[in-house]
């Protein structure tokens, strides 16, 4: 069976053991984007649930962790942190071929575009980024005693650690020689910085199309999307989002790249990080450009497995193919940023 499909004679049987109630038959409809682990809404009487999977066929090493992923959403349900409610974890891959888990379906708007085009007005663009700041500081403000998630992650340097993986990701996935990659390799390791001895949580993929939004309101009711979650370093995940809008849009992949961020009513990058230290009671960020370096490398190992996975004829999209022929000028524009 693959990625696209759904057994849900046999889920709704096992569904029906697990979540008092639910009705039949069951339904199985697979959301639209995502590279990584298929998604679905299903649909049980006049109930909705989500369902997200392990794709099937070979995969690399701790790739896919949907249980992981269950468990940090479980954990952070009644935090400040907007986070769906989950049902059940399966780990019995018989079911459906795959681990999976099943949590709550929310009514709300995913925003593919950061220059938000739909927006009525400067101040409704302003709002939405302000509710997505504010969203990231509640998650590096969880005491992660108190949560239960203090064996979340391994313990020292957080972007050695994350250097280091995302360099054997590549590496595992590589199809062809890309110098400036090559270049990034042996650039991150030679300029990390010292730790500086923040650990918290790290959702390790934090960007607009990872939130959903109230259906009328600009503000946040769900982050989603919690496969590369971990213990580490918060600024991870702030520099992620501001990688990702130096970009142009390629592949479909958005950024703001040339966009008129005043005029639009979008907060520059520096108005962007003084929200966030304010919220996280930070008073200065040092060693920025390796972060930002950082994250566009990570983001271009991440599209080389992509490009793998739509080789060996398993990817979950049909954008893979686009998304994997980015890698070669994501690199080309993130090694030109350490000159």
């Amino acid at each position: 069976m693959s990625a696209q499909d759904l057994d849900t004679s046999r889920l709704g049987q096992y569904l029906a053991d697990t979540i008092p109630g639910l009705q039949s038959p069951l339904t199985a409809e697979k959301f639209a984007g995502g590279q990584s682990n298929p998604t679905f809404k299903l649909t049980a009487g006049d109930q909705s649930f989500v369902l997200r999977r392990k794709p099937p066929g070979e995969l690399l090493k701790s790739a896919h962790a949907v249980d992981r992923e269950f468990r940090v959403i479980s954990a952070l349900y009644n935090t400040d942190v907007p986070v769906p409610r989950t049902y059940t974890l399966c780990e019995d891959e018989s079911v459906i071929g795959s681990m999976f888990y099943v949590m709550e379906y929310l009514e709300g708007r995913i925003l593919w575009d950061p220059s938000l085009p739909d927006a009525k007005s400067k101040q409704e663009r302003f709002e939405i980024f302000d509710s997505m700041n504010a969203t990231m500081a509640a998650l590096h403000n969880v005491d992660i005693d108190e949560v239960g998630l203090t064996d979340y992650g391994r313990p020292g340097n957080y972007f050695e650690r994350q250097v280091n993986r995302w360099t054997k990701q590549y590496r595992a996935s590589e199809l062809e020689k890309i110098p400036e990659m090559d270049r990034l390799i042996d650039y991150l390791p030679a300029n990390m910085p010292e730790d500086d001895g923040r650990l918290g949580l790290v959702h390790g993929d934090y960007r607009l199309d990872n939130l959903m939004f109230h259906p009328t309101e600009n503000r946040t009711i769900a982050l989603l999307d919690w496969e590369l979650s971990t213990l580490g370093n918060p600024l991870a995940d702030l520099a992620n989002q501001c990688a990702a809008w130096l970009l142009p849009g390629m592949g479909g992949i958005q950024g703001l790249q040339g966009a008129d961020r005043a005029a639009l009513g979008i907060p520059s990058d520096e108005e962007y990080i003084e929200m966030y230290c304010e919220r996280t009671g930070r008073k200065s960020i040092e060693n920025w450009n390796f972060y930002i370096v950082f994250s566009l490398f990570r983001l271009a190992a991440i599209l080389q497995g992509v490009a793998m996975r739509a080789h060996q004829g398993n990817a979950s999209s049909k954008e893979a193919q686009a998304r994997g022929a980015m890698v070669k000028p994501l690199a080309e524009l993130t090694a030109s940023l350490i000159d």
